[in-house]
């Protein structure tokens, strides 16, 4: 449940946060509420289509195919989780700024009131398509429909508060904490999720075990028991892990873990760089 919490936060945040710079950039224009929600409604109607596109192919798979689909779900869902982490840790400090661009360009008439929409469309639109397939992958690594049903509407409740706090000036958390520790947690999520799809790939045949059990902790945490479940969702916890998943899952957090550290060094580094560049005297 947490895991699914975790995720519509996030992924609900950011788009409250988009919409949220949208408006107050665009304030004061006539109508610009209405372009904005209708971006919104465009977006949730796209994700519903992605949604629903999901089910109809998971629906045609059975056997060995039904494990390679879920290992394939998983592995997306890891590469999406890598890039969405690396990226944030470069460039989310520009986006508010690109953004409110956006909107005083609306202001002075340099661009369409239909700009507000198609940034809200797309925003919307990639966030809730990108929740649709995170929660096919934690469905497909064991979650429970009840559990996800409850993670998800508090994990959109959350969201959707946290993101009208922000805009209305009622809480000054600076959002950058939110998404250093949501950062963290999904990149623990991604690992987890990789190791998952390692099961997958051992079970349809495709990948060697490397070993059946390099460990056994079920004599102190029990897979099957409530706390197991939960850390297994959340962070990939296997009782008996194979060599095979042991190798994804300490692959996949440091491949992001040095993704991320790359791409920080290259952008401070840049910033150095433009800070000391000398100007040019006559």
């Amino acid at each position: 449940m947490l895991a699914t919490a975790i995720i519509m936060f996030r992924e609900v945040l950011e788009a409250a946060l988009i919409i949220a710079i949208v408006l107050g950039a665009s304030r004061g224009i006539v109508g610009h509420g209405r372009w904005v929600a209708a971006g919104v409604g465009m977006g949730l109607l796209g994700a519903s289509i992605v949604a629903i596109l999901a089910a109809e192919i998971s629906s045609t798979f059975s056997g060995n195919g039904q494990a390679i689909l879920d290992a394939g779900i998983l592995l997306s869902a890891v590469a999406m989780l890598t890039w969405h982490n690396v990226w944030m840790s470069a460039h989310g400090r520009q986006l508010a700024a690109r953004l409110s661009a956006v909107g005083a360009d609306v202001q002075t008439g340099r661009r369409p009131l239909a700009a507000l929409l198609v940034i809200t469309l797309v925003a919307v639109m990639r966030e809730g398509s990108e929740a649709v397939l995170f929660l096919w992958a934690i469905a497909a690594g064991g979650g429970q429909n009840v559990n996800m049903v409850l993670g998800g509407v508090g994990g959109v409740a959350a969201g959707v508060l946290v993101g009208f706090l922000l805009y209305r000036g009622l809480l000054r958390i600076p959002a950058r904490h939110f998404f250093s520790i949501t950062s963290w947690l999904i990149l623990l999520l991604a690992a987890g999720l990789a190791a998952q799809a390692a099961g997958f790939l051992n079970q349809a045949g495709l990948l060697p075990a490397l070993g059946n059990t390099v460990w056994n902790t079920s004599h102190i945490l029990s897979q099957t028991s409530l706390t197991g479940q939960f850390l297994h969702i959340l962070v990939g916890y296997v009782a008996r892990p194979s060599g095979i998943q042991l190798v994804f899952y300490v692959g996949t957090l440091l491949t992001i873990l040095l993704l991320m550290r790359s791409r920080e060094w290259r952008r401070m580094t840049r910033v150095r760089a433009e800070e000391g560049t000398p100007g040019i005297s006559d």
